[in-house]
């Protein structure tokens, strides 16, 4: 199972993206989540101390290891390996946080999101190796954007969720990122509403969906935004919370069993 989540800052894609991660490590899965957002709090999320979090080094700043897989240094230009081995990768950098292994990804810095440089190779052929060479549950905690799904991986995701919230401009950033994964091949694109009010937000969020299917909503939660201030993970502090989870966790497994995937 391999599910992407995106959406706009603060709508909480990584409330939903580590309450997916901690219930499926909860079933006795083994989880891999990736940190793909530049605003890196997803370790937090799943039960890491500050400084725990702190000591996660993005994949991107793994200099040395990019240099031995690829046989260039990053930032140096050169020549370079295009296909490195990366199979080891979620083993040597992946780090445990209530069951559930993290890495984060980084940013290159330099080129933009094609960039051709020893890093940015580095970390698609990761991808590449995460979604389509592993069975593991992968749940990538993306950005706004989807930078680091390229052709040749994005297809291999068997699922993205836009999590918005109950308001026209969240649901406009839901289309544009359908729109930008469909020209990478996913084809299957969803949503989640998260902090939802009451019936009125679930029937306003359904409405401007349109044709994007809604997968589940989450409440608004005091709970969850107290865990989210003490830096806390969010999953078990809200029975409400925690079963609108497992009703999402239910509708993916049933939605996937009936993919061509």
């Amino acid at each position: 199972m391999k599910i992407a989540v995106s959406g706009k800052g603060g709508v909480g894609k990584t409330t939903l993206s580590s309450g997916l991660a901690l219930l499926f490590a909860e079933e006795g899965r083994r989880v891999i989540a990736i940190d793909a957002d530049p605003d890196a709090n997803l370790a937090i999320a799943l039960g890491a101390t500050p400084e725990a979090a702190a000591a996660c080094v993005p994949l991107v700043e793994e200099d040395e290891l990019i240099e031995e897989r690829t046989g260039a240094a990053p930032g140096k230009g050169g020549m370079f390996i295009l296909n490195p081995d990366v199979s080891d990768v979620v083993d040597r950098c992946g780090v445990t946080f209530g069951g559930v292994t993290m890495l984060k990804m980084g940013t290159v810095e330099r080129g933009g999101s094609g960039c051709m440089c020893s890093e940015g190779t580095f970390l698609k052929a990761f991808m590449r190796h995460l979604l389509v060479d592993r069975d593991d549950v992968a749940i990538l905690d993306m950005e706004a954007g989807i930078e680091h799904l390229g052709r040749g991986t994005a297809e291999a995701v068997d699922v993205l969720i836009v999590v918005i919230e109950p308001g026209g401009r969240s649901v406009q950033t839901a289309h544009q990122v359908r729109r930008l994964a469909t020209d990478l091949g996913i084809t299957d694109v969803v949503a989640v509403a998260n902090k939802v009010r009451d019936a009125d937000d679930a029937l306003f969020v359904r409405d401007a969906l349109g044709d994007i299917p809604l997968l589940g909503t989450l409440p608004l939660s005091e709970a969850v935004r107290l865990a989210d201030r003490d830096g806390r993970p969010s999953y078990g502090v809200d029975p409400d919370l925690d079963g609108s989870l497992h009703d999402i966790a239910a509708a993916l497994a049933q939605r996937l069993d009936r993919s061509p995937h």
